[in-house]
């Protein structure tokens, strides 16, 4: 099932929320309402108002605050993406050329700062104080996750348990943010709202693991990027090397690790690749990712059959199967 698909049972609000999204992003400043057309041309798969969406109309139904909420989640992810694309260098977004590209870096932190600022004032106007408490924690989070993932990079020293906290924190975090601020929304149910909590954060575990296996399973034609590649320019290790790394013998495990320090080349990335898949990662991730989107799936037991039921586990099957 794709995303299409799987978004039909809130075709019509999906519509509703570009409006309002279009709307919280206006600025009377020329440059600013300029990046912020550009960023509208750049159509992302739009995930997160999506989840916040389908949780909303599952936990009781899709209402003015709903769409507030799925604004807020997608300005600050629009938001982090601009700021990521400087810290990374990044030429390009969506296929497009990026905003620091285009605008130079300067531009592209405040435009961040100017999404962040409407996200707050969009929740501080309508008086959506519970929406705001949820979602610093998740800014705190992802900040607290990225830096972590800086430090243990430099010294190459991630263990599994760092690795979840690393992407509970960075990825996870909004997740469950986006399908707790639909269930806070929809219904004023505390069980519904922690259950979606849950909910989310499993899914976004599932997710990144999912995205961390595209590194050396993806097709280069679908993820745009070399089997085995992209990560580890970075010298980022996750968990299908992670679990290579433990299970072969230590002084092979060093000469893959003194590869990655020295800056995989392709030859390297492609020595790298072959241990993970020898030494069982790309297993040992896969099933680490199915056991975290079949958690979510358990709590969406305790939720009546609906349209929306159905479209979220859809949901949880599109994420761990994806191939881009």
């Amino acid at each position: 099932m794709n995303l299409k698909d799987i978004s039909l049972p809130i075709e019509k609000e999906l519509k509703t929320f570009d409006e309002v999204f279009r709307n919280a992003m206006r600025s009377k400043i020329f440059l600013v309402d300029a990046i912020t057309r550009y960023i509208l041309k750049q159509k992302g798969k739009k995930m997160r108002p999506m989840l916040v969406l389908l949780c909303s109309k599952l936990c009781g139904g899709i209402n003015e605050r709903t769409y507030r909420g799925a604004a807020l989640v997608e300005i600050l992810h629009t938001a982090t993406l601009i700021h990521d694309d400087v810290i990374d260098e990044a030429n390009t977004r969506r296929g497009l050329p990026s905003i620091n590209f285009v605008w130079k870096n300067k531009a592209s932190v405040l435009m961040g700062d100017f999404l962040l600022a409407k996200g707050l004032l969009l929740s501080l106007d309508n008086d959506d104080f519970s929406f705001l408490k949820i979602m610093s924690d998740s800014v705190r989070r992802m900040s607290e996750g990225e830096i972590l993932e800086i430090e243990k990079s430099r010294s190459l020293s991630v263990d599994e348990k760092t690795y979840f906290k690393i992407i509970s924190d960075k990825t996870a975090s909004l997740i469950s943010t986006c399908t707790e601020i639909g269930a806070a929304a929809g219904s004023i149910n505390g069980e519904y709202r922690n259950a979606m909590r849950d909910f989310g954060e499993n899914l976004g575990l599932a997710f990144q693991i999912r995205d961390d296996l595209l590194d050396f399973v993806g097709k280069k034609s679908i993820t745009g990027k070399p089997t085995g590649g992209a990560d580890l320019k970075d010298k980022k290790i996750t968990l299908p090397l992670i679990h290579a790394l433990e299970k072969a013998p230590r002084t092979e495990a060093n000469s893959i690790l003194k590869i990655i320090k020295n800056g995989a080349d392709k030859n390297g990335a492609q020595t790298v690749s072959t241990f993970v898949y020898e030494y069982g990662g790309i297993e040992y991730a896969t099933g680490k990712s199915m056991e975290y989107a079949e958690t979510a799936k358990d709590i969406l037991r305790q939720f009546p059959n609906s349209p929306s039921k159905q479209s979220l586990l859809s949901f949880v099957d599109f994420v761990v199967t994806r191939m881009h």
